[in-house]
Order: structure tokens, then sequence, then C-alpha cells
């Protein structure tokens, strides 16, 4: 018998332990009084997303979310994704680290009119006049009461609603978010920005790369690399944060996806190794992700090197110039990424690509790229991360990312018989090509290399 706290657990979750034990929802939870020096929540007042940046009035996406509601019969939905509601109303804070995010609870009902649960000390007399009588503030804690007062058929999503939100319905229907497919398809304004800031996140990382490659090897390590990282892109305007904890392993940490560098861990570049940098940033216009891989030393690298990284450039160069008919879902495309590798059998252990939001967070549903998990097909407006890798466990590991913007507007194929889409990078750093055996790359992939070096 597992017990659970239901404001922690989705519907979906549960359900999950359902199939193999007895759950029950406990109240309150025991760990909130173990709990002795649990730190204080953040207090930081909440911001407007301007317009300038947003591209869409909040009262177009309310009203779009509405006519929604209206055409399904549905009284209101729960958004309950700070993701989807920072986004539906054009707001921003600093709860959590790296992710600029509000922590709130909205409803929208079909009438138009907004509910917002939130820590009332962070929204500001200036924010609550910016909206209105339109949208209604309430303590974060009267969302039970909320939900209890509903009596219409009220849209919620299991992947993210907290299960206690299920008990409270009259009348629960189980959906999908509105906003998650709407917050990927980036408008015009949104696009430029991406464009824009990943422009002044590209000089930060080039100015990096300069700077890396006059430091004698032996000299530096991997904590002082990703400090140098962050303070050339604090040089860079509209900069706020980065968008996670950058990933910077050396040598064998390199092999390690998700490595993260601390006092015990921290190793310094010798040469000869492959030092793999996985790291982004939050800008007012954009959320950057960018991976390099570079070789330290002033030798020449092995044979093995040039020919693993130039496999996984292939790949990364296959997605890039990819060409694809309208429906083709990021599952799809995969293959493409992986095909070099294949041939040689080898693989890496994770998708392709991740969406990315616009200043909000830098893993975004509803798409992406991988074996098996992105079936919702790929359309124009929607930013992407194309990056395969392969990791040699205990030796080295390589990774190859840049953000792309899905367009439907690029020049189509002599007689085409169906519309095609495409790729436009938006990443602008340049490629290690001491790594890069050219005698493996076609024509065709030495000019989009030539291209992309070129347009930095």
């Amino acid at each position: 018998r597992i017990g659970y706290n239901p404001w922690l657990l989705t519907n979906r979750q549960v359900e999950r332990f359902a199939q193999s034990a007895t759950v029950q929802a406990v109240t309150p939870d025991p760990i909130d009084g173990l709990w002795s020096q649990r730190p204080p929540a953040v207090k930081t007042q909440a911001q407007l997303h301007p317009l300038t940046y947003a591209g869409k009035p909040w009262q177009e996406k309310v009203a779009d979310v509405s006519s929604y509601l209206q055409q399904q019969g549905y009284a209101g939905v729960v958004i309950s994704s700070p993701l989807s509601s920072n986004w539906l109303l054009n707001i921003r804070g600093q709860d959590i680290p790296h992710t600029p995010l509000v922590l709130c609870y909205v409803m929208v009902l079909a009438d138009q009119q907004v509910h917002v649960c939130v820590d009332l000390a962070k929204i500001s007399d200036i924010l609550q006049a910016h909206f209105g009588d339109t949208v209604h503030w309430h303590a974060m804690d009267a969302i039970t009461m909320l939900l209890q007062a509903q009596q219409g058929r009220i849209l919620l999503d299991a992947a993210t609603a907290p299960s206690v939100f299920m008990q409270a319905l009259a009348q629960p229907v189980v959906g999908e978010d509105p906003c998650l497919l709407a917050k990927s398809l980036k408008n015009v304004t949104e696009q430029q920005g991406a464009r824009n800031a990943h422009k002044r996140d590209g000089q930060a990382l080039t100015a990096f790369l300069r700077w890396l490659d006059t430091v004698p090897p032996g000299t530096l390590d991997e904590l002082t690399a990703t400090a140098k990282l962050l303070a050339f892109r604090k040089q860079q305007p509209l900069f706020q944060d980065l968008s996670f904890p950058t990933i910077a392993g050396s040598g064998a940490h390199g092999a390690i996806v998700h490595y993260r560098a601390d006092a015990a861990s921290n190793r310094v570049l010798q040469d000869g190794d492959l030092f793999l940098v996985d790291s982004g940033a939050q800008y007012l216009d954009g959320t950057t992700d960018v991976t390099r891989t570079v070789y330290i030393g002033r030798g020449e690298p092995s044979a093995e090197l040039k020919n693993r990284f130039t496999r996984v450039l292939k790949g990364h160069i296959a997605i890039a110039c990819a060409r694809f008919p309208t429906g083709t879902t990021g599952a799809q495309l995969d293959a493409l990424a992986r095909y070099w590798l294949w041939q040689a059998g080898l693989d890496y252990d994770h998708g392709t690509g991740h969406g990315v939001g616009s200043y909000l967070s830098v893993h975004e549903g509803p798409i992406g790229i991988s074996k098996r998990y992105h079936t919702v097909p790929l359309q124009a407006g929607m930013i992407v991360s194309n990056e395969p890798g392969y990791y040699k466990a205990g030796a080295y590991g390589i990774r190859l990312e840049n953000l792309v913007l899905v367009r439907d507007d690029l020049p189509q194929f002599e007689g085409t018989e169906r519309h095609m889409l495409g790729f436009e990078t938006l990443t602008r750093a340049p490629f290690d090509q001491k790594l890069i055996d050219f005698t493996m790359l076609t024509k065709e992939e030495i000019n989009w290399l030539q291209e992309y070096q070129q347009g930095l």
C-alpha cells in the first residue's frame, strides 16, 4: 500500500502506481513535518513579458482558448502547467532557477473570465491594473474552493494537473492543455527574437571558444571554463540567466550525458582531451541551447576521434538540411541523424532533439526528434534542437547541437507534388575543424559547413 501527496502526483501518475499497488492519498504530507531546514519560497515579483518580445497580446491568447472551450462545449479549463499559464498571460518570474516562471494555477472560462491562483505578494498593483477586471486574483490555496465551485464540464490535462484537481471538480474532463501546441508555434516576433538572441549568444560562445584555444592544456579545469563562459554571456544585452546548468565535461566526463562538474569531480583539461560543452542562456527575446565539442591541444586528433566526430557531424547536417512533407513527425526524422553512426555499428541513447520555448523552458513539448516519443507533426514556427552525439564510456563524448526553426516558406523542389517544410538553423557558433575528416564529407555537406561557418 502506497501513500501519496495528491498535490505532487498527477492523476496519470496515480493510475500508473495503482496498476501494481493499492494507493491512498495522504494529507498532510508527513515529509512537511520532517523537513526542518526547508528553503523558503522565492518572493520576487512577477513581471510582464512585453509585447515587444511576446508578439501577441494576452487578451488574444485568452480569446483563442475561450473560443476553443465554446467549440468543445466546456465551461472552462484549468491551466496547471506554469509554462502554459505564463505564456498565456505574458508574465514571467524567478520562482525556479533557469526557467523564468511565476508558479501559479490559471482557470480560463468560456466567457473569457480568468482566475489566477498565486502567491499574491508577487502580484503588484501595477500588474493587477494591467489586467483589469477580466483577471481575478486569488491566493494559491484558494484553488480547491475555486474548482469545487465549478458546475460545468471543466477540462484539465492529466499530464500536469495534480490529482487533487480531479477529485475537486464535479465534472472533470481529461484532455490536452489547449496552450501546449499554441505555445510551440512561435509568432513572427518570437521567431525574430530567437534569431537575435542566438546571434548574441553565438558571439559569447565564439569568444569563449577563441579564449579556450589560447589556454595551455593542463592549466584549466571544468569549473573555471564554465565560469568563463558565463562571464562572456553576461556581457550580452538582454541576458537574464542560464537556461540550465552548464554541462562541461572533459575526457571521460564528456561521455556522461548529463554530467555536472562540482568540487569533487572537477577535472583539469589535458592535452589530447575532447571537451564537451552543452550550455544555454535566457534572454528577454529568446532561449538558447548549444553544444560544441572541441579538441584540447596543439597535436593532431586520432583517426578514431575524427571518424566519430565526423559521423556525428554528418547526422547533424542531415537534420539541418532535411526537407520533409507537411505532417512529418520528429520520430520520422530521427533516423537521419543516426544513419552514419549506424553504418559503423554505433548509436547514442538520447533523443536527437527537444522543443524549446521563447524566454521560457529550454525543454518544451509537445514536439521533438526521437525514436519513439515525438509523434506530433512539426509545423512552421516550432523551434527544436538538433543534437546527435556519440559517447565512449570511460573515454570521451561528442555532441553537436544547434537549435533550428521549422519553416514552410523555403524554396520548393522543381516539380514538387507536396509542400515541403525545412529548417532554418538559429545557432551561430563554429564547429572545431580539427576534428573533421573532410574526406568523409560529401560535396553538399562541405558546402553546408562552409556556408554555416562563413555566416557566423
